[in-house]
């Protein structure tokens, strides 16, 4: 499990954990049944506040990336293909939503969105 966490970043500590334990889930980086840190050891190694981690544990969990076993750990969630799949889209579709909303606001065209997107890709 590779994290880096980026003080200087306007998303929150836990979404960072959040997104980037997720991805390397979707990616198969992580296999299904691999234990995730406890929040203790994981929040010494990574210099942020235990609330932090749990909150990111927590959020993982309610989305199906992991699961909890009482007493032994956090682990990496078995997904279909078809669940990794839906999971990536929802992400993705909730994730250009805020873009777009915040284009839209700031009165671009989709024209001009996709030439950011062209331009910036």
């Amino acid at each position: 499990m590779n994290i880096n966490i980026s003080n200087a970043s306007d998303k929150p500590i836990y979404i960072q954990l959040f997104e980037q334990i997720s991805t390397q889930i979707l990616r198969g980086e992580l296999a299904p049944g691999f234990a995730l840190p406890s929040i203790r050891t994981a929040a010494k190694e990574l210099r942020v506040s235990v609330i932090t981690v749990k909150k990111a544990w927590e959020e993982l969990e309610r989305q199906g990336f992991i699961y909890t076993m009482a007493g032994k750990g956090c682990f990496v969630a078995e997904l279909t293909e078809e669940e990794r799949l839906n999971k990536k889209d929802k992400i993705i579709e909730q994730k250009m939503q805020k873009d777009i909303d915040y284009y839209k606001s700031m009165e671009l065209d989709l024209e001009e969105i996709l030439e950011w997107f062209k331009k910036l890709y």
